[in-house]
């Protein structure tokens, strides 16, 4: 009897021992399972931080792509510009080049032109109604002196030229008086003229007592008597300075010459 019990406790002390064998095997081969589970995780976790950063990293290289292609794009716009302005400019120069030679040429043929021109000005004046007679050939020997000059262009040179005809064409669309000393009767004294643009040249002593008139033919100044003359001058002069309003003047001039 007792020995069966005692098998009996045996037996059981035995598959207690097995079924906790088993649960001890079982926790081991669980914790395993989780050890390997979380690293895999941790795999996975790192894998996708390194996903995420290499697309990080496409997505920025996609973005410079795009900035460089842009600037690729304008640069192509602008290099076509310049190739545009480059041939304008080479077409400039082409011309430039066509003009320095036409230059060349026109500057040989003005030169004479100038000289001629300031010949027949010079004896025009000579010609002409002597009012302001001195300052007229200063300003024409000035511009003579400045035709030796090599420090001035052709050009400037043509323009001083042009600009003494301009004075001279405007000496005849105006009315203007000035001082001189004029020799009346044997003695010289002090005037003043009256000039009434190419049309009358006329002068008055200062005391209004004697006025003269320029005389073409005679090329000299002569008295002129008439009461009203006198004071056609006087107010003529008025009308040259502005101290009177314009009006209609009486004046000795010569007689148009019938045409031949």
């Amino acid at each position: 009897m007792k020995t069966k019990r005692f098998m009996a406790v045996a037996l059981t002390t035995a598959l207690s021992a097995g079924a906790l064998y088993g649960s001890v095997a079982n926790a081991d081969t669980l914790d395993n399972v989780l050890a390997v589970g979380q690293q895999k995780t941790a795999a996975a976790q790192a894998s996708q931080k390194r996903i995420d950063k290499i697309a990080e990293e496409t997505s920025s290289l996609l973005q410079d792509f795009k900035v460089v292609n842009k600037e690729i794009d304008g640069l192509r716009v602008y290099n076509r510009q310049l190739e545009k302005q480059l041939a304008n400019q080479l077409e400039v120069i082409k011309e430039l080049d066509e003009s320095i030679e036409n230059v060349t040429v026109i500057e040989r043929q003005i030169q004479p032109l100038i000289l001629r021109m300031l010949e027949g000005l010079e004896q025009f004046i000579e010609l002409d109604m002597p009012f302001k007679l001195d300052e007229r050939l200063a300003n024409l020997e000035g511009v003579k002196n400045n035709m030796d000059r090599s420090d001035i262009t052709v050009a400037e040179k043509f323009r001083q030229v042009l600009e003494l005809y301009n004075f001279e064409a405007e000496y005849a669309r105006k009315i203007d008086s000035y001082s001189d000393t004029l020799n009346v009767a044997g003695q010289d004294r002090e005037v003043k003229v009256l000039q009434i643009g190419r049309i009358a040249l006329l002068a008055q002593t200062t005391d209004s007592k004697i006025s003269l008139a320029y005389d073409k033919d005679q090329k000299a100044w002569v008295e002129i008597d008439s009461g009203e003359y006198r004071r056609a001058v006087m107010n003529g002069l008025k009308i040259a300075k502005k101290q009177a309003t314009i009006d209609i003047m009486t004046m000795p001039i010569p007689a148009p010459e019938a045409a031949q």
